[in-house]
């Protein structure tokens, strides 16, 4: 009779544990029940003003370095690399324009994105994470503190917020990366590099480029702050924590890319 109640019972336990599909979509809800809140609570009072200035400067400050030294590299490289196939062409005059274009639509978003998933989303994910496992945040909702608002709020709009505007920091950076390249090599001016560069610039790439930081970096905060105020498992969901804001974000911004590239071609067109 006990092993017949045993297998009952465990039978029970298999029946009642969710397959793959219905986890999916438990995932799906309850992320975008963490949208939702988001939205509901970010835009009503009280406003924790300090801490989203206080996380802007943690998100975009410090990440200046880092960022300055890639969007530099990448100017000189894409320049080095972009001359042999114009000058088959005889169109090393275009050189500027093409840089310009390149590092606008696309190399600055898309590099500035990555590094911060890389850096900020890591460092968000395990930050909240080590809150989560250490009771932190059981603590502040004892304590009459909505810690949703204070941690959740503050940091997806302070990397909504620094994000475009590091693309348009790394676009400079790079530019001033290809101008000392075309500079040293053919020995063109800055203003003549300038003008060729910025001419070939168009309002839509502007807008197009600031929407897709815009996005880009909400997918970075929201993707941070959801598995790091979700973990669990003690240290081990810390790091799990961080490992998956930095995955999962990287893999939503070459998604977004994607469909954006897609989107704004459109208007091109």
């Amino acid at each position: 009779m006990e092993k017949k109640a045993e297998s009952q019972e465990t039978s029970n336990d298999e029946v009642k544990t969710p397959g793959k599909l219905s986890r999916m979509f438990i995932t799906f809800y309850d992320v975008f029940q963490f949208m939702g809140r988001f939205f509901k609570e970010g835009f009503l009072p009280p406003y924790e003003g300090k801490e989203l200035m206080k996380q802007c400067y943690d998100i975009g400050y410090r990440s200046l370095a880092l960022i300055s030294l890639t969007g530099f590299i990448t100017g000189i490289v894409f320049t080095k690399q972009s001359r042999p196939s114009l000058a088959e062409f005889g169109a090393t005059s275009w050189l500027p324009s093409l840089v310009g274009i390149a590092l606008l639509r696309t190399l600055a978003p898309l590099l500035t994105s990555l590094i911060a998933a890389g850096k900020v989303g890591s460092s968000i994910g395990a930050e909240l994470g080590s809150m989560r496992v250490t009771e932190q945040i059981d603590a502040m909702e004892v304590s009459a503190t909505n810690p949703f608002k204070f941690l959740v709020t503050t940091r997806v709009l302070a990397s909504t917020i620094t994000i475009p505007i590091l693309t348009f920091y790394t676009a400079m950076v790079g530019m001033l990366g290809a101008l000392l390249n075309v500079s040293l090599s053919e020995g063109t001016s800055a203003k003549a590099f300038f003008q060729s560069s910025l001419e070939s610039i168009s309002f839509l790439d502007i807008t197009a480029s600031t929407i897709k930081a815009v996005i880009f970096g909400f997918t970075i905060g929201m993707v941070g702050c959801y598995q790091g105020y979700n973990s669990s498992k003690g240290t081990e969901g810390v790091g799990k924590a961080a490992n998956s804001a930095v995955v999962i974000g990287m893999f939503l911004i070459f998604i977004e890319e994607v469909v954006s590239v897609q989107f704004f071609g459109l208007f091109r067109t």
